[in-house]
């Protein structure tokens, strides 16, 4: 695979690793006792006043008509993949544990996968190799996210160190019941901001046709997002204290959540669902897992266990799988243009072999009928002497 064919890999990974450091920020600022609904409104905000200045002027000279359909795809982009999702998804975080919600959200490649083909927008190619590869490497990565998620095993020590972030923070937050009804309704709650994230996916695909404009199409996303965040944030949280920042983990959090989470890596999605698809986005989600749970050992005193490195084995597999089968079936589009254009071109050989045909007859008739009207010109004079 060529530099530009990895180009879409590249970006995802580094759209991991920025989702990795915003989740590991979000955890601290819950652990120093940010109302979480606020951090969701702060970021869109922060995200909004960055990304909204970047695409005015990155693509002022190729920006196509905006219209109420783009507009209108844009608000669904910023209520599922923005406030909606967000809010659902720490509420049943609340609810439940991290490691329920964890296990559902990591449904995110399976769902997307069914909901694209259900949409036409992925190819199940089920009677190809590189459909079948495809299944079976979203089943892998599945597979190996449950594992990561719900099997612990004996304690794995890969590098020792004395940091922990999370004693740098006051530990004030409030504690949450997650029995009886509260869970259930947490899972469904995750299960719901789950599928959010999947139409979040496809509704890009859908706006790259009539928008083709990243950034752009991002700054109007965030700017939905942002006036639904603080709408229901203030809803539900009027304490004006919860809603101060100061020069702590609070601020850094919002700022990047803002600036890297909603507005670079919101674009970076934006283009690779371009390039790529939905489901080739989707399925690089339980990478987060793995940063996450290498970052929490090495500085928050979190415990890696066996089951972590085994489901992270699977997980890696997986994404392997996928990305294997995705190629097939690129290279298998692309044997197929050359032989749509030779149909083309012998198309317009005939019709343009055709059309001197004709050209050569008009102008054989034309000839003719000059050369008659000769002969009658010299025949009129002799009949008049």
């Amino acid at each position: 695979m060529d530099v530009k064919g990895m180009k879409p890999t590249l970006l995802m990974l580094l759209t991991q690793v920025i989702f990795a450091g915003m989740n590991i920020l979000y955890k601290l600022a819950a652990h120093d006792g940010m109302d979480l609904r606020v951090l969701v409104a702060y970021r869109f905000l922060f995200g909004a006043a960055f990304i909204v200045p970047v695409a005015f002027f990155l693509e002022r000279k190729k920006r196509p008509k905006l219209t109420w359909t783009v507009l209108f795809f844009a608000l669904l982009c910023g209520l599922f993949g923005g406030a909606l999702g967000q809010n659902l998804f720490l509420e049943g975080l609340s609810l439940t544990s991290a490691t329920f919600a964890s296990a559902i959200i990591n449904l995110l490649p399976a769902i997307t996968f069914l909901v694209a083909v259900c949409l036409r927008l992925e190819n199940l190619g089920w009677h190809t190799l590189g459909g079948k590869v495809k299944v079976l490497g979203t089943l892998i990565g599945v597979g190996g996210a449950m594992l990561f998620t719900f099997y612990k095993g004996p304690n794995i020590t890969i590098w020792e160190t004395n940091i922990n972030l999370l004693k740098l923070t006051s530990h004030d937050h409030p504690s949450h019941s997650s029995e009886g009804g509260n869970r259930v309704l947490g899972i469904i709650l995750t299960m719901i901001s789950c599928i959010c994230y999947s139409l979040w996916l496809i509704l890009q695909a859908k706006a790259e046709e009539q928008y083709p404009c990243p950034a752009s199409f991002t700054a109007l996303t965030v700017s939905f997002a942002s006036i639904l965040g603080v709408v229901s944030a203030l809803c539900i949280q009027r304490d004006w204290s919860k809603w101060k920042l100061g020069w702590n983990i609070r601020l850094l959090t919002v700022a990047y959540a803002g600036i890297l989470g909603s507005g670079i890596m919101f674009v970076l999605i934006g283009a690779v669902v371009a390039m790529r698809g939905p489901l080739f986005v989707a399925v690089f989600s339980p990478l987060m897992l793995i940063i996450v749970a290498m970052v929490g050992s090495l500085v928050m005193d979190e415990k890696l266990h066996l089951g972590s490195l085994l489901g992270a084995t699977l997980i890696i597999l997986g994404l392997y799988v996928v990305l294997w089968g995705k190629n097939k079936e690129i290279k298998k589009n692309n044997q197929l243009v050359p032989e749509d254009n030779k149909i083309f071109e012998d198309q317009a050989r005939e019709e343009s072999k055709d059309k001197n045909n004709n050209e050569l007859v008009q102008e054989k008739n034309v000839n003719d009928e000059n050369h008659a009207n000769q002969i009658e010109i010299t025949i009129i004079p002799s009949t008049e002497t």
